[in-house]
């Protein structure tokens, strides 16, 4: 039961890590507008970081999804073949 919830932990986190970055992205652009008189400047830049590091979160959490199936599949291969072999 519990490696089941491991299991979850990490494809479960990517949407918070999503929008942190956005919202970080956004806020803090914002208030830099605020605090140096730039706006809207500041806050686009800001938030194209965001959306570029949300992407970037999802990017590493698909790449890690395929390697652990790849990894089930080659468990799976090697199982299958010694149970042939025998």
């Amino acid at each position: 039961m519990q490696q089941n919830w491991k299991g979850l932990a990490g494809p479960g986190t990517v949407g918070l890590e999503v929008v942190l970055s956005i919202a970080l992205g956004l806020f803090g652009g914002a208030w830099l507008d605020e605090k140096l008189s730039t706006t809207p400047w500041l806050t686009v830049i800001g938030l194209a970081y965001g959306v570029a590091a949300a992407g970037r979160a999802i990017y590493r959490a698909l790449k890690r999804a395929n390697r652990e199936l790849e990894d089930l599949e080659r468990k799976e291969r090697e199982e299958r073949k010694k149970f042939d072999d025998d």
